[in-house]
C-alpha cells in the first residue's frame, strides 16, 4: 500500500547499487574496466540500466559501491549521473572501498560492502533500501517490488526470474510456498528444486533485495560479528533471514517495464562474450525484446555531445551504407558496408570495408578493405588496412580471442602483436 498522504514508495527508498564486480569472465574486455562500466546499446554502459530502473522508478537517492578497476566507471558516474540536488531531498554517492571500517580489508564480500558505508546511508533517513546489482540488462519498475515487500510484511523480498531447471544451478535458488514465502535459499545448488507446480523451472535470484533500512543494518552489524560469516547476501545474509525471519519472493514478470503486449519478461546477464555480443546484436532486429526507443522508460546515461552520423560515397563497391544496425552519433562511414552490426560513438570505417555481425565499441577505427565478421572490438582499436576476421577460425584463434560459438574479441595489445 502507498506511504501516508498517497506517496510512492520509491520515495521513500535509497537504492543501494553493488558495482565493484570484476567480470572476469569478459577476460580483455574487463582488463582495464569493471563488469557495470562496459558499454552497451550503442551510448550506455550496463550500469545505467539499474540506475535508470530506479530514477524512472521515482527513487532519488541512490549509492554505488565500487572496487574493482572503478576509474572509468566513477568518471561516467560523475559526467552522466550529476544531475541529483540536495534541496530537492535527492543524493548520488558514490562510495569506492577505501578501508574506512579496517585498516587492513577492502570490501570482503556484498554485504561488507554494505556494512563500510552504513555511516554514509544511515543519515538519509530512508525508509527503506533497494539493493541492486550493477551488472544486469533489463528495465523494472521497483515500486511494484516494494508495495509487496510492505503489504506482506516481509523481512527481506528478493527479486525472482523463472529460469529453465536445467540451467539454473548458475544461479541462487529459491523454494518457496503457494503465497511465495521463501522456504529455503540455496546458491548455486547442483540439484536445484523447482517451482510448485513447474517441475521443469526453478526461481532464481535477481541479486535485487527490498529490506526495512532499520532491519538491514541491524542484520550486516549481526553478520559482521560472525568470524564464520564471508559477508555475503547471497551466501550468507539472505540464507540466515529466511531461516529466522520472512523472506518472500516477487517475481519479476510483475514490474518488468514492456513496450509492447509481449509476455516475455527480458533479463540478460552479459557476463561471457559470448552473451554480450548476443546481446547487443539482438538490438539490430526489427522489433528487438529489448527496446530502447521506449520514451516512457528512458535508459538514462552520459550524452556525449557529437554531431550526427555520416555516410559518404556511393560507388559500385564503395559505398558508405549500413543495414539492420545502430550507428551512434559521431560515426563516419565512409565507403564502408555495414550489416547488422552495432557501432557505438565516433567510430570510423574506411573504404571497401566489409563489417557483419560487429559490435564496435567507441573512437575504433576500421581500415580500408577489411572484413570483419562476428567480432567484438574494443573502444579506441586501430584495425590495419586488409585484416580478415572470421572467415579462418584457427588464424583467428591464434590472433585474437575467439570463443566456442565463434565471435572474436579484438583489443589494442592483440592488434600490436600481429606487427610485433
Amino acid at each position: 500500500m502507498p506511504a501516508a498522504g498517497n506517496e510512492p514508495l520509491a520515495r521513500h527508498a535509497l537504492a543501494f547499487v553493488l558495482a565493484g564486480g570484476r567480470g572476469s569472465r569478459l577476460l580483455e574486455l574487463t582488463d582495464r574496466r569493471a563488469k557495470p562500466a562496459v558499454y552497451f546499446g550503442g551510448k550506455s554502459r550496463i550500469i545505467d540500466f539499474a540506475l535508470s530502473n530506479a530514477v524512472n522508478s521515482g527513487i532519488r537517492r541512490i549509492a554505488i559501491a565500487t572496487q574493482y578497476k572503478a576509474h572509468s566507471l566513477i568518471r561516467h558516474l560523475q559526467m552522466g549521473w550529476n544531475f541529483f540536488r540536495p534541496e530537492r531531498n535527492e543524493s548520488f554517492d558514490i562510495l569506492p572501498a577505501s578501508q574506512r571500517i579496517s585498516e587492513k580489508n577492502w570490501y570482503l564480500g556484498t554485504a561488507d560492502a554494505v556494512y563500510q558505508n552504513i555511516d554514509i546511508v544511515e543519515p538519509h533517513n530512508a525508509r527503506f533500501i533497494v539493493l541492486l546489482a550493477g551488472d544486469h540488462i533489463y528495465k523494472m519498475d521497483y515500486e511494484s517490488m516494494l508495495q509487496q515487500h510492505v503489504e506482506q510484511g516481509a523481512d527481506v523480498t528478493i527479486g525472482c526470474l523463472e529460469v529453465p531447471r536445467s540451467e539454473a544451478s548458475a544461479f541462487g535458488i529459491i523454494h518457496v510456498d503457494d503465497h511465495d514465502v521463501i522456504q529455503s535459499f540455496l546458491e548455486k545448488p547442483a540439484d536445484p528444486p523447482s517451482m510448485p507446480g513447474k517441475p521443469e523451472i526453478s526461481l532464481a535470484s535477481m541479486g535485487i533485495y527490498v529490506f526495512d533500512s532499520k532491519f538491514l543494518f541491524d542484520e550486516l552489524r549481526r553478520d559482521a560479528e560472525d568470524p564464520n560469516s564471508s559477508h555475503d547476501f547471497g551466501k550468507d545474509v539472505i540464507p540466515h533471514i529466511v531461516k529466522h525471519g520472512r523472506a518472500v519472493a516477487h517475481h519479476f514478470s510483475r514490474s518488468c517495464v514492456r513496450s509492447n503486449d509481449d509476455t516475455r519478461s527480458y533479463w540478460r546477464d552479459v557476463g561471457t562474450l559470448d552473451a554480450y555480443w548476443a546481446s547487443n546484436i539482438d538490438l539490430t532486429d526489427i522489433l528487438p525484446e529489448l527496446d530502447l526507443y521506449d520514451r516512457s522508460w528512458p535508459i538514462w546515461t552520459h550524452a556525449e555531445i557529437t554531431p550526427p552520423a555520416k555516410f559518404v560515397h556511393d560507388e559500385d563497391g564503395r559505398r558508405g551504407e549500413a543495414v539492420t544496425s545502430l550507428v551512434a552519433g559521431g560515426c563516419i562511414i565512409s565507403g564502408a558496408a555495414i550489416r547488422r552490426s552495432l557501432l557505438f560513438t565516433g567510430v570510423r570505417a574506411h573504404s571497401y570495408a566489409q563489417i557483419e555481425n560487429a559490435v564496435i565499441m567507441p573512437y575504433a577505427e576500421i581500415g580500408r578493405g577489411t572484413r570483419l565478421k562476428n567480432v567484438i572490438i574494443d573502444r579506441g582499436v586501430q584495425i590495419p588496412e586488409g585484416l580478415v576476421v572470421g572467415e579462418d577460425p584457427g588464424n583467428d584463434a591464434q590472433r585474437f580471442r575467439r570463443t566456442e560459438q565463434g565471435i572474436c574479441l579484438i583489443n589494442q595489445p592483440m592488434i600490436d602483436r600481429l606487427s610485433a
